[in-house]
């Protein structure tokens, strides 16, 4: 059989392929001559042969069957094939192929070979496709090796060493004993590989990590090394553009901070060398800079002095300045991660920052863009939001999203006017109003209806903000808000902080019903533009029958939310014209109601702190005559407490309809009828009880083991047990711990537990942990119930429960009378 062509040859036969298809049958010929090869067990060209197999293999070609070739030639006597056999088993083996377990014993010969050049093959080989097997059965040989005092064999053993660790970490204590000389090597190779298995064991062990902090005093030598590279002259074997050995002391950095994190003593010892490195290290060229990058993290994750801290800014800051993009991209992230502990030292660089946003690359945009928003503080708040306005005009449609949601929080949070709020976010609903967040137009709502004194500025501004142009559905359906509840204000042109301008009623109808007809319109917008509409109709006193005329052409839309409102309105009309202006006046302020707890955080300029929930009396004046006659309708004269939600439900307008329908007409104290507080439904005050929470201990502590659990309810399937708790900061306070279980096929959804109690008692219940109870028993909801029960009085209660279970709609109501007598006495 003729010798077969050389790797170079094989090489530019290939290159000349002028198709896929030309080389591709090339690679077939040359594969089955290799074949031939293999099966005559020429072992003369079995080297060449795999040499131009792993050649095929890099290009992306088949040559699985070359691996068993590969453990001859490991087996092979000669440098040349091993070299070769290891290479190959290196790149057409991995540990997911039981072939690679027959290396092992070549492998284990090759490390106790006498020529440091086959046991520098055999340790590559087991560092980089060492399976744990194999790592188990060889750790002893690399140990060995590890403590020998050639430098070329332990520079590999300590690489191998790491492998060996990854696979088997419990075989880590083995190489302890040979890490301890390991730092005093002059050899820059065997220092680095040090570091790298010393920063392996500090890292998947904290005894380890422990150890080296105390035992082998491994921060002083760092530092040591560390002080030596910076102070050593040229050294043309480990000079990199001007500095000693780089990649060493980025290595001996990250294993500093390891070692540093969390650790005063630590942190203490290598605080000068940190300064040292920070202040020397030139940083004209990149090299320079990565090693100033590593320090600046060390800096930051161990705990280190301020001043260090703010040198370590300030390099960043410096990094903002450097015409290369990924250097100025390392800084803003850095940044962002420790602006939170170090803001005012950021602060700072706040010019440097925003000059950021003007960047065209779109990574460094993002980037600067997230700074600038962690920078915002009520001190700043103008200039800062003028700077991110302008960014908002200009930058690409992916940022506006992010950018006028962090403009609204930003602007909620360190408002410094109410106008400036108003004016801030109808800016941002201008310019990027398609962009904005769901929530958006709810909230810019409830600021304008709270701000009382602007509500004719505002009206007058959002009119103008819209003429003519409907393309910003938000700010369309704000402005239809608005103008439909203080359209008043604007024809009559009671602005006094701009100049009023004169609109008739006939003008505001036309916007509106623009808006209505413009094929720009949503149907969500539409329906804004129809209820303002309806809403002009008492406050307008000329065009009552052009209202009347557009309300009844909705009335037969295509639209079916459309078709119902225009539907409903004329209704009001016709049946319920006296009712109109009671059900249309103008919306009361909204308060946003408080989550779980007695206190909420109260933003000031950007300082926090807990401010007491107010506790308002219940309002004396006169109500509407006919809200009262419903609302004593309603109750039937009982003599009950509802419940006080302390979070809003799903449905807050029917909510309290819903309770005292609950109630019924019955009267668990037996005592004689009573007029029902005004607060009862439209604002129900806050229970005297909840401020005991703003004490220092605890508002509930669990002092009451001993009281029983009971069940009380057990029907259909699902069955709710109450435990009990009581306070000791308040001993007439119980807490009762609900859970729901539904021991049937399937969940139960849109689960509501109330509750009621007698007048004597007060009673808060808190939002559940679920709306839906898991069948089969397989999980629970929880709700907790406070009630305040000052006289001792005997615990009684009343429950409804609504949920749908399957496809029905399921309602029940049950008396609990049987309360343990420790959770009221």
């Amino acid at each position: 059989m003729p010798a077969p062509i050389r790797l170079r040859e094989l090489i530019r036969t290939i290159r000349t392929a002028r198709t896929q298809a030309e080389e591709r049958e090339m690679i077939q010929k040359e594969c089955a001559a290799i074949r031939s090869s293999f099966r005559e067990e020429d072992n003369t060209y079995r080297c060449r042969n795999v040499a131009k197999l792993l050649y095929m293999h890099m290009l992306g070609y088949p040559a699985h069957f070359g691996q068993l070739e590969c453990l001859k030639l490991i087996a092979s006597q000669k440098f040349t094939d091993k070299r070769i056999g290891y290479l190959g088993a290196m790149l057409l083996l991995d540990e997911r192929q039981d072939v690679h377990l027959l290396m092992t014993n070549c492998i284990k010969n090759d490390l106790n070979h006498s020529t440091q050049y086959v046991q520098g093959l055999a340790l590559c080989t087991l560092g980089c496709m060492g399976s744990s097997e194999m790592c188990r059965d060889l750790a002893g040989e690399v140990e060995k090796l590890l403590k020998t005092s050639n430098s070329y064999l332990r520079k590999k053993a300590a690489l191998c060493a790491v492998h060996v660790i990854r696979k088997v970490p419990e075989l880590m204590e083995m190489f302890l004993p040979a890490t301890k000389n390991l730092l005093n090597e002059k050899n820059h190779g065997v220092l680095h590989t040090s570091v790298v298995l010393l920063t392996e064991m500090c890292e998947r062990s904290p005894d380890m990590l422990a150890h080296f902090r105390k035992n082998e005093k491994l921060v002083p030598q760092l530092v040591r090394i560390l002080k030596n590279l910076i102070m050593s002259g040229y050294s043309p074997e480990h000079d990199v553009s001007g500095i000693s050995d780089p990649f060493l002391q980025v290595r001996i950095l990250r294993l500093l901070r390891i070692l540093g994190r969390n650790d005063d003593d630590s942190s203490e010892a290598m605080n000068d060398i940190l300064a040292q490195v920070a202040t020397n290290t030139e940083t004209s060229k990149n090299v320079g800079n990565a090693i100033l990058y590593e320090t600046v993290l060390t800096i930051m994750d161990i705990k280190s002095e301020s001043g260090l801290r703010v040198l370590a800014i300030n390099i960043l800051g410096r990094f903002l300045l450097n015409n290369d993009k990924n250097i100025r991209y390392v800084a803003l992230t850095s940044l962002l991660k420790t602006v939170q502990t170090d803001h005012n030292a950021v602060q700072r660089h706040r010019s440097t920052i925003v000059d950021c946003l003007k960047d065209l690359d779109v990574s460094i945009k993002r980037r600067a863009m997230e700074l600038s928003f962690a920078l915002v503080n009520g001190n700043n708040i103008r200039g800062m939001m003028k700077e991110l306005l302008y960014f908002l005009d200009s930058c690409e449609p992916e940022f506006k999203a992010d950018c006028a949601s962090g403009i609204f929080l930003a602007a909620e949070k360190y408002a410094p006017s109410k106008r400036w709020h108003i004016d801030t976010i109808m800016r941002v609903l201008t310019t990027a109003g398609s962009y904005v967040r769901d929530d958006a137009v709810p909230n810019l709502i409830q600021l304008i209806t709270n701000s009382v004194e602007m509500h004719a500025y505002t009206v007058q501004r959002l009119y103008k903000a819209i003429l003519g142009d409907y393309s910003q559905q938000p700010l369309v359906q704000v402005a239809a808000w608005c103008i439909g509840e203080y359209g008043d204000l604007l024809v009559s042109g009671q602005c006094e902080e701009e100049e009023p301008i004169q609109v008739t009623e006939d003008e505001v109808l036309d916007i509106l019903e623009s808006v209505l007809i413009s094929n720009m319109s949503t149907s969500v917008t539409r329906g804004y533009a129809l209820t303002a509409i309806m809403k002009l109709s008492t406050r307008f006193t000329c065009t009552v029958n052009r209202i009347k005329k557009v309300v009844s052409i909705y009335g037969s839309s295509i639209d079916v939310e459309l078709q119902q409102r225009a539907v409903e309105y004329n209704a009001l009309f016709k049946k319920y014209d006296h009712m109109r202006s009671a059900l249309l006046e103008r919306m009361p302020v909204m308060e946003k109601v408080t989550t779980n707890g007695p206190t909420e955080i109260v933003q000031t300029n950007g300082e926090t702190e807990p401010a007491p929930l107010e506790t308002k009396p219940p309002p004396s004046g006169p109500q509407p005559t006919s809200q009262a006659n419903d609302l004593l309708d309603l109750l039937g004269g009982n003599d009950i407490t509802p419940v006080i939600p302390t979070v809003p439900t799903s449905k807050p307008a029917s909510a309290g309809g819903e309770l005292l329908d609950l109630l019924g007409d019955i009267n668990l104290t037996g005592a004689p009828a009573a007029t029902p507080a005004p607060a009862s439904v439209p604002q129900i005050s806050q229970p005297p009880f909840l401020l005991d929470g703003l004490s220092s201990q605890p508002l509930f502590n669990d002092i009451a083991t001993g009281i029983p659990s009971i069940t009380a309810y057990s029907k259909n399937g699902l069955k709710i047990e109450f435990t009990f708790e009581r306070s000791n900061t308040n001993p007439s306070v119980t807490v009762i711990t609900i859970q729901a279980s539904n021991s049937t096929e399937l969940d139960m959804t849109d689960f509501v537990f109330q509750a009621a109690v007698p007048k004597t008692f007060q009673l808060q219940l808190l939002s559940p942990s679920s709306s839906i109870v898991p069948a089969f028993n397989t999980g629970t909801i929880t709700q907790v119930i406070k009630v305040l029960n000052p006289q001792k009085q005997q615990l009684r209660m009343r429950i409804k429960l609504t949920y749908n279970h399957k496809g029905s709609a399921m309602q029940d109501l049950a008396e609990v009378n049987n309360f343990p007598p420790q959770s009221w006495q």
